[in-house]
């Protein structure tokens, strides 16, 4: 009889991550666990019949029909059912509502982001409208209109999927991307004395939603990022048309392609001011955070699929006689990229719960300082992480990881997009030498010794304390050579981030090993430190120079 491979099945996403289970045992409480619990068991019900129906049909993609059959312009989107089902499921989950619930305290975060890291892969990146709808909340809410919080934060936090609304976030143009001192999106009052925008948005992902923050710059403002204003829009009239704007296109994407992302003109859209005529960037620095940690959570929960997937496989495919599970070298790989998600999650759940100490004024005095030090780690390092976790993957199938119809190419196309969004590593690890200027690295260091202070973590804060010896020495070696600092900015960047994502792990290995004597912690954490800490290099800007000359 011919024979036939078993297909990978996935594992259920919540009953067997011990790393998530793991976390909410030490840090949520008994009155709380247990509907977290519960709905987080159905998010993973959901995932697995989402896996499963995703292999049995073919992917679509959004579709935009620009004119009706009588020649009226329409740019109605056609969504996949799984974008149609997005408002229910986040509104059923509380998965925008969760992360502001102010019964839950500091862990209101916690909560929402194990369910983020549990839906995203099933949303097929639904979670990134909501990501941007999160930002917005936080933007308005502390931009201190309370007019305008009154009105639209109940729409974006509803529980009802009749009432909930979407945000979008409208930056991007294309004479600048991260550079947004060059948007050229004009603001306008008409003869009411009503604000309108014009202009082109040159990649509004998620343009759907109800409602957007926007970039523009004042009629007769200066140049430059600080003339720039912030802007609440909402995007249809009431009787459901656009209301001044139109969709030009969707884009055609590596990855993400259930995830309509468009170019759009806005001909005089109505929108006001969120506070003031200037320092918009200030104002939507907020949404920029917020969508960063839901970056790390997200390429985070891909590691978790990629793995689910490589093991169940190796599990299941027998090679030279024997199943891949049992070749010592296919084994270490496997065990390789685990130590990597493993600290990947310890880093990005910490920021997490950081982001919720910091928000419910119950943080330490250096955690702020430490928020926005982590805040561009987790997300650069976590992204590029998980692009190497599903190319990874993708061999741990072989052949079959190549071909289309397997689901497997998606997994890589998809991660391709983490490092992107929200910032480059690049310009991440820029943003990191202007937070470093501020506050040094005494916060990290704080950090860092706190979670080492235990008896049987003498050696690994010892090497930790080492790593963060050379970087405090690369600091001040080239604090006057401004290009030389920015050559080595990511090395640094990935080195920080490394480096707390090992103190996380030792920290874990002892209280897992203390509670249930679990030495899977301490496994990762070996892996992860044979993988090495220290990036920093000397010498390369001016190599780097002599090539590119």
């Amino acid at each position: 009889m011919e024979f036939r491979q078993d297909a990978p099945q996935l594992p259920h996403p919540f009953d067997q991550d011990h790393l998530l289970q793991a976390l909410i045992e030490r840090h949520v409480p008994e009155d709380r666990r247990q509907h977290l619990e519960s709905d987080l068991r159905a998010l993973g019900d959901h995932a697995c019949v989402a896996y499963a129906q995703r292999m049995q049909r073919n992917r679509r993609k959004p579709e935009l029909v620009q004119w009706d059959p009588w020649g009226e312009r329409i740019d109605r989107i056609e969504l996949t059912r799984a974008w149609r089902e997005g408002p229910g499921m986040t509104a059923r989950f509380g998965i925008l509502a969760a992360g502001h619930a102010p019964e839950a305290g500091v862990n209101a975060r916690l909560e929402q982001f194990s369910r983020v890291y549990l839906y995203h892969l099933a949303s097929e990146f639904f979670t990134c409208p909501l990501a941007m709808t999160d930002g917005a909340a936080t933007a308005i809410r502390l931009s201190g209109n309370t007019e305008l919080s009154e009105r639209v934060l109940p729409r974006f936090l509803s529980r009802n999927p009749d009432q909930l609304w979407l945000s979008g976030q409208w930056m991007t143009e294309t004479a600048g991307g991260s550079d947004v001192g060059r948007t050229e999106t004009i603001a306008r009052q008409d003869e009411h004395g009503q604000w309108r925008l014009y202009g082109r948005k040159w990649f509004t992902s998620a343009v759907v939603g109800e409602a957007a923050l926007a970039l523009a710059r004042p009629e007769g403002a200066d140049e430059g990022p600080d003339a720039l204003a912030l802007f609440y829009v909402e995007t249809r009239d009431v009787q459901g048309r656009w209301n001044g704007m139109r969709v030009d296109r969707l884009k055609d994407k590596l990855g993400t392609q259930e995830l309509p992302t468009a170019e759009i003109h806005l001909e005089g859209i109505p929108a006001e001011p969120v506070s003031g005529l200037d320092h918009g960037v200030r104002l939507i620095t907020p949404v920029l955070n917020i969508t960063r940690t839901w970056n790390a959570v997200c390429a985070t929960a891909t590691m978790a699929r990629c793995m689910a997937l490589a093991r169940d496989y190796a599990s299941r495919r027998e090679a030279f006689g024997r199943r891949l599970a049992d070749h010592p070298l296919h084994a270490q790989t496997l065990a390789d990229m685990q130590a990597e998600h493993a600290a990947a999650f310890a880093l990005t759940f910490h920021l997490v719960r950081l982001l919720g100490r910091v928000e419910h004024d119950q943080a330490d005095p250096h955690e702020p300082h430490l928020l926005r030090l982590l805040t561009p780690l987790a997300k650069l390092w976590t992204a590029k992480v998980a692009v190497a976790v599903a190319s990874e993957t993708l061999e741990c199938f072989g052949g079959a990881g190549y071909i289309e119809d397997t689901g497997l190419p998606q997994l890589l196309r998809d991660a391709q997009v983490y490092p992107i969004w929200e910032g480059t590593t690049n310009v991440l690890s820029l943003d990191l030498l202007r937070v470093l200027g501020k506050t040094g690295l005494a916060p990290l260091r704080k950090q860092i010794d706190a979670l080492l202070e235990a008896p049987g973590q003498e050696s690994i804060a010892g090497m930790l304390r080492g790593v963060l010896d050379h970087a405090q020495s690369f600091l001040d070696e080239h604090s006057a050579d401004p290009s030389r600092l920015q050559s080595g900015a990511r090395d640094l960047a990935i080195t920080l981030a490394r480096c707390m994502a090992a103190a996380l792990l030792s920290e874990q290995a002892q209280w897992a090993h203390a509670q249930h004597d679990d030495g899977r912690p301490g496994a990762a954490l070996e892996l992860f430190v044979s993988h090495g800490i220290d990036s920093l290099r000397d010498g390369d800007h001016e190599a780097a120079i002599r090539l590119l000359d």
